[in-house]
């Protein structure tokens, strides 16, 4: 599958994975996020257990032609905040545009984010991914946007480092334990709704946690997303840039969406990012996220 050709772009996906065809499932993902949901006081913060230490072993970055994925090791879950069972963290990976384009996969009032970070979690119950696939709540995702600052965030750069390294479809480099992003206040302002892997297979198996307060990196750091990163292998006669790598926007239909206890922004008046694209010169700084921390 592809991002930018029409034969095998999104909106074909569903001609070689049935379950990425709109018409046969309704619980597809991605959603816009806007004001047709209701408050779930039940949904508090999750519990996030091993995100605050450095981990043993060694983590993986590859570039799989359609991703920057860094496959993480064992010792970190997600449980609570109305999750059925404990979540096995097994990988994040990021979601992003062009130069001139944002490239958030889910939107907030019909608004696209410049980035989008999902952490992949696996319940505990199944051995492998293949088994979580056939479970309707097999995963949960935590999804987080990323929007543009002046600085350099820190602890995004010991990922942006190593993005030279997997250039190309298919290099990995295994590097010790790296740092994850999270905002360190805020996290129990989220949104909640069932929904679908964001690439094939498309599976309906996802429990999908939005926060609403989003992290951030500079433009140079969403710069070499935009602009370093190929979907082919080295040496191939039509390199293609790897960019605009999100799937398009999908209904509802029935389904709810909740905000949690503590969310405020669809709750009143939504926020816009600070950029409606990703300009090249001067960007607004906001205090919303406040302090962030490597974990």
């Amino acid at each position: 599958f592809c991002y930018n050709e029409h034969h095998c772009d999104p909106y074909a996906w569903g001609d070689t994975f049935p379950s990425c065809h709109p018409l046969l499932e309704e619980h597809h993902s991605p959603i816009n996020l806007d004001y047709q949901m209701s408050r779930n006081e039940s949904l508090g913060a999750l519990h996030l257990e091993g995100f605050d230490t450095v981990q043993t072993g060694h983590w993986t970055l590859k570039n799989n032609g359609h991703s920057v994925v860094l496959q993480v090791g064992s010792g970190m879950s997600v449980s609570g905040g109305g999750l059925p069972g404990v979540y096995h963290t097994i990988q994040l990976h990021f979601h992003w545009g062009s130069l001139s384009t944002n490239g958030s996969e889910h939107t907030v009032d019909r608004r696209r984010y410049p980035m989008e970070m999902h952490i992949v979690n696996m319940k505990s119950i199944h051995p492998n991914v293949s088994a979580a696939l056939e479970d309707p709540t097999g995963l949960a995702v935590l999804g987080f946007f990323v929007d543009v600052v002046y600085a350099d965030n820190v602890h995004l750069g010991h990922i942006t480092r190593k993005l030279s390294s997997v250039a190309y479809k298919g290099w990995k480099n295994t590097n010790n334990p790296t740092w994850l992003l999270l905002p360190e206040h805020n996290m129990s302002q989220y949104y909640r709704y069932h929904g679908s892997l964001t690439t094939p297979p498309c599976s309906p198996v996802v429990i999908w946690t939005l926060y609403e307060v989003p992290i951030y990196a500079s433009w140079s750091q969403l710069e070499q997303f935009a602009s370093e990163m190929y979907s082919t292998e080295e040496g191939e006669e039509d390199e293609k840039p790897l960019h605009n790598n999100f799937r398009h926007i999908h209904p509802t239909f029935s389904r709810s969406v909740y905000a949690s206890r503590d969310a405020k922004l669809l709750l009143g008046r939504a926020a816009p990012p600070l950029s409606s694209a990703l300009p090249t010169h001067v960007f607004q700084i906001t205090l919303l996220g406040g302090l962030i921390y490597g974990l």
